[in-house]
């Protein structure tokens, strides 16, 4: 947990009440009759709907900066803790059997996004998710957050764990260019990768941000600071478990990691021009999943179709199943398609089940 998301509420706990005390104070003040009475009035006017909205910001802060306190000493960890470069890094194993298939998750996601798929993948290999610095259980590394960092960050940690290869990468959205960063990095260590509607270089090549880079970042930590993510709901989608304690697993860690997506996103373009000579990769084996057409307005959708086209010319042994009925998030909605094709394709990179009949296809399923 970081600066922004425990210590920063109390700075701000601390100035709420302060400048509500003195608001407060100015608000009686203004009261009475003489010659101003109408300015005062209006002042009155102004400054009650700010007393109430300090009052919602500083107590919404405090409440929630309080749970995840209370969570974290008591939650046990999933999986183990290694230390990269001095800070810790989380990674949670399960299954047995080779190729390992390590999961990359996309940005503001953590381990958490892979739990519809990991059981079941962990019935043929060994399947282990982790979190990059700044999401769930690793603690944040400093800037850059780009593909090259994270490539070397990611074998540190399997290093740590004993995972020494060969290992299947299987990457989801931006985590499509860390795979590929890695498999360049350490082609003699990686079996195969699977491609889970991820992006390509070139997406990230020349995007200008439309504000500028001090006032999304202020706005970001704001929004850390005062919880906001847990507030509007941000951190509510469905994980598994219930009860109060997966509650508040569910907003502490989605807040933080949903934090930890602006320096990675600040990285993009810089991750776009590392990885955008990465590749051919010659007969590596290569699958490919994306999202359902019909699910994306079309002028998005020509260019993301492209690009997952394009990452079949990465292999002569790729090819490409888009998911029927499916958003982004493939792993979520469509999880019964990555549970019946990744296992199929471990198996066909042991040689104990027969190679696809045609590389280079498209199918959906």
């Amino acid at each position: 947990m970081g600066f922004d998301t425990l210590f920063m509420p109390g700075i701000i706990l601390c100035v709420g009440i302060l400048t509500i005390w003195l608001g407060f104070r100015r608000f009686l003040s203004l009261s009475g009759n003489g010659p101003r009475k109408c300015l005062r009035w209006i002042e009155r006017a102004v400054l009650l709907p700010v007393i109430l909205l300090l009052l919602c910001i500083t107590g919404v802060s405090a409440l929630n900066t309080v749970k995840i306190w209370s969570f974290h000493p008591h939650e046990s960890t999933p999986g183990e803790i290694n230390l990269v470069d001095g800070h810790m890094m989380h990674i949670n194993c399960t299954g047995s059997g080779s190729p390992t298939l390590v999961l990359e998750s996309g940005w503001g996601s953590s381990w958490q996004i892979w739990i519809k798929v990991q059981a079941a993948l962990s019935k043929t290999t060994r399947v282990c998710s982790y979190d990059r610095p700044g999401y769930g259980y690793s603690d944040a590394q400093p800037d850059p957050r780009d593909a090259d960092h994270i490539a070397i960050e990611l074998h540190s940690l399997l290093t740590q764990a004993k995972i020494t290869g060969p290992i299947v990468l299987m990457g989801h959205s931006v985590g499509g260019l860390f795979i590929r960063d890695y498999a360049t990095r350490y082609p003699e260590e990686v079996a195969g990768l699977v491609f889970v509607d991820a992006v390509s270089p070139s997406w990230g090549l020349g995007k200008v941000n439309a504000f500028p880079h001090w006032f999304a970042r202020l706005g970001l930590r704001t929004a850390c600071s005062t919880n906001t993510f847990v507030l509007v709901g941000s951190c509510a989608w469905p994980r598994p478990g219930t009860g109060p304690r997966w509650k508040l697993a569910i907003g502490g860690l989605c807040h933080q990691q949903v934090c930890a997506l602006g320096p990675e996103s600040d990285s993009f373009a810089r991750s776009g021009e590392e990885t955008v000579q990465t590749g051919p990769y010659g007969a590596l084996p290569i699958l490919i999943i994306s999202h359902d057409p019909a699910k994306w307005p079309a002028d998005w959708e020509n260019a993301w179709s492209k690009m997952q086209e394009d990452l079949k010319k990465l292999s002569t042994r790729s090819r490409r199943i888009v998911a029927r009925n499916s958003t982004h998030v493939i792993q979520l909605e469509r999880p019964d398609l990555l549970n019946k094709e990744v296992p199929l394709f471990i198996e066909q990179i042991r040689g104990t089940a027969a190679q696809p009949a045609s590389y280079g296809s498209t199918v959906t399923e």
